[in-house]
């Protein structure tokens, strides 16, 4: 298995064909914008998909980006659209691509790295805590929760 960054990669068709059997309505809105090319309007120009991947299957992905689904905030960056697909589920495979996101984080000299969900329980695994609730771009509560990220 490895993480690979979807712009990165030579094989783009391949990748938006496996987000197309996504069964969560966000994963394909994520896909539709790199289809037509809105993600970097929507989530930052420095917003990168990772991909988690073995061999030609797409096991699980999240972005990592300036922005989200929470509008004017001055929260950032964001792991967004985290997701992996139901034969991988119970693997701690979503923790690989948020640690990349932490890594890449502290890379961009952040100190912490925020979460925008309706779960709980998920992410507080991987090093999260609740910070409190917003309105997302829909006018709904969303939870948001932070990594500190070390230096």
């Amino acid at each position: 298995m490895k993480i690979i960054t979807y712009h990165d990669s030579v094989r783009k068709q391949h990748w938006l064909d496996s987000l197309s059997k996504c069964d969560w309505s966000a994963g394909i809105f994520l896909r539709k914008m790199l289809a037509d090319d809105s993600i970097f309007d929507t989530l930052g120009e420095s917003s990168q998909l990772l991909l988690l991947t073995d061999g030609d299957e797409l096991i699980s992905f999240c972005t990592y980006a300036e922005r989200d689904d929470i509008p004017d905030t001055e929260l950032s960056p964001w792991a967004g659209f985290v997701y992996t697909f139901p034969k991988y589920r119970r693997k701690r495979y979503a923790g690989l691509l948020l640690a990349k996101a932490s890594e890449l984080a502290a890379a961009d000299g952040k100190d912490a790295l925020y979460v925008s969900t309706n779960h709980i329980g998920l992410y507080e695994k991987y090093g999260f805590v609740f910070l409190k609730e917003l309105k997302d771009r829909s006018g709904d509560i969303s939870r948001v929760y932070v990594k500190e990220i070390k230096p």
